[in-house]
C-alpha cells in the first residue's frame, strides 16, 4: 500500500510518519503530482496559518490537485480547514470539498484550544473501535461548525465540527498522531478504508 503525507511545507510531517511507522507503513513524502495521484492514500497534514498554508499549496499547484483526487483522503487539522470552502483566517479561499466556512472561536474563549477534548456523535467507518466521548489532542483557533458533512463534534465554548466526510476525503480537526491509542486507531482505520 503507498501512502503519501502531502509535503508543501506547512505540515506536521514526521509525529504522522512515526505514527503510521508505528503501524508498520512507511509513508512518502511528496509534492509531486504524479506520485500523489498514483497513492492508495493521501494524508493532507497542516500547522499554522491558513492563507500563507495556502500560497504554498498555490505554489507548488497542488490546490488544483488534491480536490480532484479519487482515493481516499485524509485532511488533519489545517489541512481539514484548507478543505473547507474559507477561513477567516487571512480571509482565505479554501480548496471548496467540504461545504462549510472556518471560523474564529468567539472573543469569550481562550484561544488557541490547546489540549485534550472529546469526540461525540462518531458517524464514520473512521471511527471504528473508538468510543464515544473519547479524547483527542487539538491546537486551534478556528473551527467548522456544524453542518451536513459532520461525522463528529466536541465542545468548546459552543458545539463544532471536529471532523468531516464527504465522499473519499475526510477531515479532523484533532491530531490523530498524538492522541494516543485512539488516535493510532483512527490512522489504522483510515488506512483500512
Amino acid at each position: 500500500m503507498k501512502i503519501v503525507i502531502i509535503n508543501y511545507g506547512a505540515g506536521n510531517i514526521q509525529s504522522i510518519k512515526f505514527a503510521l511507522k508505528r503501524l508498520g507503513v512507511e509513508a512518502i513524502l511528496s509534492d509531486d503530482e504524479t506520485v500523489i495521484r498514483q497513492a492508495d492514500k493521501v494524508i493532507f497534514p497542516g500547522v499554522g496559518e491558513a492563507s500563507s498554508a495556502m500560497q504554498k499549496l498555490k505554489a507548488s499547484r497542488l490546490e488544483k490537485v488534491i480536490p480532484k483526487l479519487t482515493q481516499p483522503v485524509l485532511g488533519i487539522c489545517l489541512g481539514m480547514q484548507l478543505l473547507c470552502n474559507t477561513s477567516e483566517e487571512g480571509n482565505t479561499k479554501g480548496l471548496g470539498v467540504f461545504n462549510v466556512d472556518v471560523v474564529r472561536f468567539s472573543k469569550g474563549l481562550k484561544v488557541p484550544q490547546i489540549g485534550w477534548n472529546q469526540i461525540q456523535n462518531l458517524k464514520s467507518a473512521l471511527f471504528k473501535n473508538v468510543s464515544e466521548n473519547e479524547f483527542m489532542y487539538l491546537v486551534h483557533s478556528f473551527y467548522a461548525p456544524l453542518c451536513e458533512e459532520a461525522i463528529a463534534n466536541s465542545e468548546y465554548g459552543i458545539q463544532y465540527a471536529s471532523a468531516l466526510q464527504k465522499d473519499n476525503f475526510y477531515g479532523v480537526q484533532f491530531h490523530p498522531e498524538k492522541s494516543s491509542t485512539a488516535g493510532e486507531q483512527i490512522l489504522k482505520n483510515f488506512l483500512e478504508l
